[in-house]
C-alpha cells in the first residue's frame, strides 16, 4: 500500500509469514475449541433434562455455519476481489455475537431481578445496581381475558401489533415461493442447469422453511414478540439482495444458487413466530379472527409474488438497485428482462416493514418461557393430532400452489397455466379469515370437518376430469375442483388454528381442582396459551413439507402410471383420514376436547 504525503510517498507492506499464520489459526483453533466447551457446558445448567435434543439442536445450528459461510466467503472474494474480506466478515460475525450473548446476558439478569421484585429494590438501594425505568414496547400487565382491560386498553394495542404483523408476514411468504417464479427463467438467460437441478431449486425453500419453522415455534417466549419480528422481517433482506446480485452474473455457481434458496426458507420460517406472537395478544374468542386474518394476509404474498415477480422481471430496471438487463431467448424470440428485480422488487417494502414494526409493535412482560418448557409439547397428542390436521389444510394449500401450474402444463399442454396459477393461492389466502371467524361463532371443529370432507370429495371429482386413453379430459372442470380444493384448504386453515389455542388451555385448565382459585386458572391459561404457542409453530412446521411433498408425489404418480391419478387418490385417503381425526377427538358428542 502506497501513502501519497507531503514529503513524499511512503510504501507500506503488512504481511504475515507462514510460521506467523500458522500459529494463529492454531490460536483461533484452539479458541473456538474452548468456546464450543462453555457452550455445551452452559446447555448443562440452562437444560439439565433436555441436554440431547438442545445440543443436537445447537450442533445442527452450528453445522450450517460450516456450510454457508465458506460459500459466503466466496462469493465476497468474487464481488471485491480481496482475499482477506473472509477475515472481515468473519469480524463482523464475532462482533454480532458478542452482541448477542451481552444482549441476552442483560436480559436474562433483568428477568430475574423482575420476578424477585425485593432483590431488585435492595440492590438499588445500595446502589448496585441503577434503578431502570420501565422500557417502552414492553408489556408488563396484559390481561386480554379481563372485558375491562380489553376494551379499555387491550384491543387497540392487540390491533396495533395484528397490522404490523401482517404485512411482515406478507412478505415472508412472497420471500419463500419466488423462486417458483425465477426458476422458470434461469434456462432462458444462459443458466445451463437441468431440469432436475430446476425443480430442486424451487422445492429446496419448502425444505428449509419446515426446518425454520420448526425453529421458530419457540423464539416469541424467549426473544420476545417484537424483538423477533423485527429481526427475522430484516433477515428477509439477505436472500433478496442475494437473488438480485447472483442472477446478473452468469457464472454463479449452482451451489451458491442452492444456497440462497436455502436462505429464503426462512420467510417460510417467520409463520411459525407471527401467530405464536398473536396468540399471545387476544383473548380466546377472538384468537380465531385475529390468526384468520394474520395467516390470511400472510397467506397473501403466495399469489402477489407469483403474479408481481413476472410484472417485475419484464417491467424494467428498478429505480435504485437497478442493474444491467438479461437476453431472454426462447426459440428465435428475443426479449430483454431483469430477473434481478423479483428479489430487489421487495427489499423497500422489507425495510419498511422492520422499521415500523421496531417502532409500532411490543413485547409481553409475561410470555416468558424457555426451549425446555416448551419442548415438553412434543410428548403431548393433541400436538400430533392437530399436526395431521394442519398438513391437511395448510400443507395442501402451500403444496397445491406449488406443484398446480406444473401440473396443468403437464396433463394439458396446450394451456397456460401461469395466466391463472396465482388465482387459487389468491381465493385461499382470502378466505382464511372466514375460517376463522366461523369458527369463532360455529366452533373449530365443525367447519374442520366439513372442510375435509369437501376436500375429499373434490379430489375425486378432479379426477374423472382428467385426460384418458379416449378422452381429453376437462380443464375447465380439473380446475374449478382445484379452485374448491383451495377455498377449503383456505377455510381449514383458519377453523384449524383455531382448535390449536382451545385444545391446549382447556386441557390446561381441567387440571386446577379448585375452580374458584383465580390465581391457579390464570397460571393454567397462561401455560395453555405458552404450549398453544408452541403447539402452532411446530404444527406449522410439519404442514410446510407439504410444499415438497405434493408435487413430488405428482411426479411420481405421472412417472410410474402416466397420470396424477394416483397422486389424487392418495390425497382423497388422507383427507379422509383427517376428517375420522377430526371426529374421534374433537366434533362429535361426548369428544375428548370439544372446540
Amino acid at each position: 500500500m502506497t501513502v501519497h504525503t507531503l514529503r513524499g510517498d511512503v510504501s507500506l507492506n503488512v504481511g504475515l509469514g507462514v510460521v506467523s499464520f500458522t500459529v494463529l489459526v492454531f490460536v483461533v483453533g484452539i479458541a473456538q475449541g474452548i468456546g464450543k466447551a462453555s457452550v455445551y457446558r452452559s446447555l448443562a445448567d440452562y437444560y439439565p433434562n433436555s441436554m440431547g435434543s438442545v445440543g443436537g439442536l445447537v450442533g445442527v445450528i452450528g453445522g450450517l455455519g460450516g456450510f454457508t459461510m465458506p460459500i459466503v466467503f466466496g462469493v465476497a472474494l468474487d464481488a471485491i476481489g480481496v482475499r482477506s474480506s473472509a477475515y472481515m466478515i468473519m469480524f463482523v460475525v464475532l462482533a454480532a455475537t458478542m452482541l448477542w450473548t451481552w444482549l441476552a446476558e442483560k436480559s436474562e439478569r433483568e428477568a430475574i431481578l423482575e420476578r424477585h421484585a425485593d432483590a431488585r429494590a435492595e440492590l438499588e438501594q445500595a446502589q448496585l445496581i441503577e434503578h431502570v425505568r420501565p422500557r417502552r414496547h414492553r408489556l408488563v400487565d396484559w390481561r386480554p381475558d379481563d372485558e375491562a382491560f380489553w376494551e379499555k386498553t387491550g384491543r387497540r394495542i392487540a390491533n396495533r401489533n395484528l397490522w404490523l404483523s401482517m404485512p411482515a408476514l406478507l412478505l415472508a411468504f412472497a420471500v419463500w415461493v419466488v423462486w417458483s417464479v425465477i426458476v422458470v427463467e434461469l434456462p432462458h438467460i444462459g443458466f445451463p442447469f437441468t431440469p432436475n437441478q430446476l425443480f430442486w431449486l424451487a422445492a429446496l425453500p419448502g425444505l428449509s422453511g419446515a426446518l425454520f419453522r420448526m425453529l421458530f415455534s419457540f423464539v416469541i417466549p424467549i426473544f420476545g414478540g417484537r424483538n423477533w419480528t423485527v429481526f427475522s422481517t430484516a433477515l428477509l433482506l439477505l436472500p433478496t439482495l442475494w437473488i438480485g446480485v447472483a442472477v446478473q452474473n452468469p457464472n454463479t455457481q449452482y451451489a451458491v444458487f442452492v444456497a440462497i434458496a436455502l436462505l429464503c426458507g426462512l420467510g417460510g420460517g417467520n409463520f411459525s413466530s407471527s401467530m405464536a406472537n398473536i396468540s399471545f395478544f387476544y383473548p380466546q374468542r377472538l384468537q380465531g379472527t385475529a390468526l384468520g386474518l394474520n395467516a390470511g394476509i400472510g397467506n397473501l404474498g403466495v399469489g402477489l409474488a407469483q403474479l408481481i415477480a413476472p410484472i417485475a422481471i419484464y417491467g424494467g430496471a428498478l429505480l435504485v438497485l437497478g442493474g444491467d438487463a438479461q437476453s431472454h431467448v426462447d426459440g428465435e424470440a428475443t426479449a430483454q428482462i431483469w430477473v434481478q428485480n423479483a428479489g430487489f422488487i421487495w427489499v423497500p417494502f422489507i425495510v419498511l416493514s422492520a422499521i415500523a414494526a421496531y417502532f409500532g409493535m411490543d413485547n409481553i412482560a409475561s410470555v416468558k418461557a424457555g426451549f425446555a418448557e416448551q419442548a415438553a409439547i412434543f410428548r403431548h397428542k393433541h400436538q400430533w393430532l392437530m399436526s395431521w390436521l394442519y398438513i391437511g389444510t395448510f400443507g395442501s394449500f402451500i403444496g397445491l400452489a406449488a406443484g398446480f401450474p406444473m401440473l396443468v402444463n403437464t396433463i394439458f399442454p396446450g394451456v397456460d397455466a401461469f395466466q391463472f396459477a396465482f388465482i387459487g393461492p389468491l381465493l385461499a389466502a382470502f378466505v382464511r379469515p372466514v375460517g376463522g371467524w366461523l369458527a369463532d361463532r360455529l366452533g373449530g371443529a365443525i367447519i374442520t370437518f366439513a372442510m375435509f370432507v369437501i376436500m375429499a370429495l373434490a379430489t375425486l371429482a378432479a379426477v374423472a376430469f382428467l385426460p384418458s386413453a379416449n378422452d381429453s379430459g376437462n380443464v375447465i372442470g380439473f380446475v374449478a375442483m382445484f379452485l374448491v380444493l383451495f377455498l377449503a384448504a383456505g377455510i381449514g386453515n383458519g377453523s384449524t388454528f383455531r382448535m390449536i389455542p382451545i385444545i391446549f388451555r382447556t386441557l390446561r385448565e381441567r387440571q386446577v381442582t379448585d375452580r374458584n382459585d383465580a390465581t391457579a386458572l390464570e397460571q393454567a391459561q397462561r401455560e395453555g396459551a405458552t404450549e398453544a404457542a408452541a403447539a402452532m409453530g411446530l404444527s406449522a412446521a410439519m404442514a410446510a413439507f407439504g410444499g415438497f411433498f405434493i408435487p413430488m408425489a405428482y411426479g411420481a404418480s405421472i412417472e410410474l402410471t402416466g397420470s396424477p391419478q394416483g397422486a389424487l387418490f392418495f390425497f382423497s385417503l388422507f383427507y379422509l383420514s383427517c376428517v375420522l381425526v377430526t371426529w374421534r377427538w374433537y366434533s362429535r358428542k361426548g369428544a375428548e376436547v370439544a372446540c
